[in-house]
């Protein structure tokens, strides 16, 4: 059987870094400089012996430098390698590891393909001793061309473990084990016996199933997020509020509370103006695992509830359903299936 065939889209990222020494970690995002996907697949040779690799650079920076116009992008690249390559097994994208969940999060809502979406990086660059950029691209590679792998949604994979885009985030600035999936557990491994191996599914709607469509579209709408603390007061949801009526564009916001969803009485003030205004805005927790559930009271104040989806996660779910609705029920049951 000829090998399978696998595309793999570059975005620069610490799984790229070129760093001074074999001895650093730490100092490479500074330098800014990245190796080419063919460079880091030279890398590996084992890829090219037993897959049928198309590889290109989409960019080559840091993830803090990818944002929605990126996520457009990709997902526009991802729909036209689904259309144009009937061959292609599956597709792996090459990230930084700061902002991948997001990136993740957001075609794992948009792409529309069955094929599996595989996102991998790196927590050493690849010049530094006992990086884990090569194995974790190797392991992408080897979900991409698993037919099991097809219909989960997009999945991230670092550390040999298998995550679903919807619930992955990352926990640890250093070490390799940094990406998890709160109380939830991951999908499954790509083991060292060199099989993939999956135990559950996710549930939640995603890709084919979501009505979220962005082929087109150079950017969404804008949605902040605004953490509670101790003592905060209403200064920068004003400050959100503001900037949106200056612009007059379609804008959302994301409130990180304490615990289940409680926050200080100004910034719950502020907030309920913010709504009275017009603003979408969705109540989720600073805290990792658990969900916000809707109560009498919230739902009088006309908020809108994240179930456990961290802040960073509501923010890109509600940029999408402001594209399809600005209905406060409509958005408030996408995030109860999605």
């Amino acid at each position: 059987m000829p090998n399978p065939t696998v595309h793999i889209i570059a975005t620069g990222g610490s799984i790229a870094g070129v760093g001074p020494d074999r001895m650093d970690y730490t100092l490479y995002p500074e330098i800014g400089d990245h190796l080419t996907i063919e460079q880091n697949l030279a890398r590996v040779p084992e890829i090219g012996d037993n897959f049928n690799v198309i590889a290109e650079d989409m960019v080559s920076v840091g993830s803090t430098a990818i944002g929605p116009a990126n996520w457009i992008a990709l997902a526009e690249r991802i729909h036209a390698i689904d259309r144009d390559e009937p061959d292609t097994a599956g597709i792996v994208i090459t990230h930084g590891t700061a902002t991948l969940e997001e990136t993740a999060y957001f075609l794992h809502l948009t792409v529309k393909t069955q094929r599996p979406v595989v996102i991998t990086g790196a927590m050493r660059p690849p010049t530094a001793i006992s990086t884990d950029a090569d194995l974790n691209l190797l392991d992408a590679v080897r979900i991409a061309a698993t037919p099991e792998a097809a219909g989960m949604g997009v999945v991230t994979v670092l550390n040999n473990e298998i995550h679903c885009a919807r619930e992955v985030y990352k926990a640890n600035t250093l070490r390799v084990e940094t990406f998890k999936a709160n109380e939830l557990g991951f999908l499954g491994y790509a083991d060292s016996d060199h099989q993939v191996v999956f135990y559950r599914s996710p549930i939640r709607k995603h890709t084919v199933e979501t009505p979220f469509r962005v082929d087109g579209m150079s950017d969404l709408p804008r949605v902040d997020i605004v953490h509670a603390y101790a003592g905060a007061d209403g200064m920068l949801i004003d400050a959100v509020r503001a900037h949106a009526d200056q612009t007059g564009a379609r804008a959302g916001l994301v409130l990180a509370g304490f615990g289940a969803g409680t926050f200080p009485p100004a910034v719950i003030s502020a907030a309920e103006s913010a709504v009275a205004g017009g603003m979408p805005v969705v109540l989720a927790s600073r805290s990792i695992a658990g969900r916000v559930v809707m109560t009498p009271r919230k739902d009088e104040q006309g908020f809108i509830v994240s179930d456990n989806l961290m802040p960073q996660k509501a923010r890109i779910l509600l940029m999408l359903g402001l594209t399809t609705t600005a209905n406060r029920n409509e958005l408030q049951e996408m995030f109860y299936h999605f």
